[in-house]
């Protein structure tokens, strides 16, 4: 967006690395029988609000980005960001839905979420 392709591709490389950074996290949680501590839960959820954020603000940007074109016609620079916020939210969407039933269910303070009806 800059016009400086080091730093554009060095941003770019950033996001790509954050999509998979989650993926130890998550593997994590399923393999402690799909429970999290409140602390890591919140800090997942806090992740995933901060790339619809990201996402919203590069979706009314995405005219505003510019590549030299691979293919003519077809921005591919605009497509893999959004790419990688979708990405990184398909990745988040199982999780969110227990962040946000256990927070509805038990409140946001002092709770450890399960993945399964575990007990309270």
């Amino acid at each position: 967006m800059n016009a400086r392709p080091v730093f554009d591709a060095l941003w770019m490389a950033g996001l790509f690395v954050s999509v998979v950074a989650v993926l130890p996290q998550l593997w994590l949680i399923a393999q402690s029988h799909n429970r999290c501590e409140a602390l890591t839960s919140h800090y997942i959820a806090a992740l995933a609000l901060s790339r619809v954020l990201s996402g919203t603000f590069m979706w009314h940007a995405r005219h505003d980005i510019t590549c030299d074109p691979w293919v003519e016609g077809f921005n591919h620079a605009v497509w893999s960001i959004l790419g990688a916020h979708a990405l990184h939210l398909l990745l988040l969407a199982d999780f969110t839905y227990y962040y946000v039933k256990a927070v509805l269910k038990r409140g946001i303070a002092g709770f450890q979420l399960c993945m399964d009806d575990c007990p309270v």
